[in-house]
């Protein structure tokens, strides 16, 4: 941005006059690659790490749900309970 307003207020521009503000130019991106690099890799790596645990949740979901439908369809009913009310009255005969 210096570079560019330097450059508008000139009548002829030169190499010198405008290589301070290319150099500053060159500094900040490489300020901005030296922070994007790191975070992109952290970014691939986390994100890679977390579609395998989801792969291996769903497996696992899977598996279980296919034990439980086996268990479930595989055992007996369960026995009625022995409902024997007593009211509390005694029959006279």
């Amino acid at each position: 941005m210096h570079a560019f307003v330097g450059l508008s207020n000139m009548q002829q521009v030169t190499l010198a006059t405008v290589a301070p503000g290319i150099a500053e130019a060159l500094v900040a991106t490489a300020i901005g690659l030296f922070a994007a690099i790191p975070a992109v890799i952290a970014y691939n790596r986390f994100s890679r790490d977390i579609d395998r645990i989801a792969i291996q949740q769903e497996t696992f979901i899977e598996e279980f749900s296919n034990i439980l439908q086996r268990n479930v369809g595989a055992a007996p009913p369960p026995a009625p309970a022995a409902a024997h009310v007593h009211s509390g009255f005694q029959h006279s005969r």
